[in-house]
């Protein structure tokens, strides 16, 4: 069975007909997008994903957690470690606004067993990158044992049924959505009882004036910057527990399990 296979009975409605022919299951296909962001039309655009991971990311991130966050490197060991992916070497694992699948890739080479990770994003040009770069071998052998597949669809309404992963990561994707507390609800019900979810996103500064001059930027990007306690407060009204927090600059990495 082909990692695209074993994505369909994950599905909440899957379709009788599926699309692969790009290399990953197109949900969306010529669908119209609405409340268009300048941050949502960058990460559909074409030139985006040839940069996104050797530059954007390494330099924006970078900036944004200060000199003392975590390299890229980094925050996959930290995603692999806040879910424990050693626990669930078999397990489904989802991979939310996945991008051209660095962390998708990251996270199938955490797990020793034979699991499968989906990344889900509704970005075509960024999907293109990610199958492109996943069937491409990598120059440290992290291939991992774990399958890695791609599915795209609206990463803030899951098209998966109830409590279908064993651990969700949203790194970098919550701060696009328009409802992001919407998200987080879908994350919660797409993650089974006692499964852990992992999130990197934005902080507001607590000083006055660069709190009101983040938050005007994003309005004016689409970028949304959340209170440093605002998503813990989110998931622990969600019945997560074991909440874990780290703060760095402009960003932060939560996590917690689902109870």
């Amino acid at each position: 069975m082909t990692a695209l296979e074993r994505v369909l009975p994950l599905l909440d409605r899957p379709p009788a007909e599926p699309d692969v022919s790009r290399g990953y299951l197109d949900l969306l296909g010529e669908e119209a997008r609405q409340h268009d962001t300048m941050a949502q039309r960058l990460m559909r655009s074409g030139f985006l994903p040839k940069i996104y991971e050797d530059v954007w990311r390494p330099v924006m991130f970078g900036l944004s957690k200060g000199p003392l966050g975590p390299s890229v490197e980094e925050e996959y060991a930290l995603a692999r470690d806040w879910l424990d992916l050693a626990a669930v070497p078999d397990g489904t694992v989802l991979d939310v606004a996945c991008g051209p699948g660095n962390i998708t890739r990251a996270l199938a080479a955490g797990m020793t067993g034979h699991g499968l990770v989906v990344g889900i994003d509704a970005s075509s040009t960024m999907l293109d990158r990610a199958v492109a770069e996943t069937a491409r071998p990598s120059p440290r052998g992290e291939n991992g044992a774990a399958d890695a597949a791609y599915v795209r669809g609206d990463a803030a309404d899951l098209p998966f049924r109830d409590e279908a992963f064993d651990a969700v990561c949203c790194f970098g994707g919550l701060y696009l959505f328009d409802d992001p507390w919407a998200a987080v609800d879908d994350i919660t019900r797409v993650l089974r009882p006692g499964g852990r979810a992992v999130f990197l996103t934005t902080r507001r500064p607590e000083l006055p004036l660069i709190g009101t001059g983040s938050a005007v930027l994003g309005r004016l990007t689409g970028i949304r910057m959340f209170g440093t306690d605002d998503l813990c407060h989110a998931l622990r009204g969600r019945g997560f527990t074991a909440l874990r927090q780290r703060t760095y600059g402009l960003m932060q990495f939560v996590g917690g399990t689902r109870s």
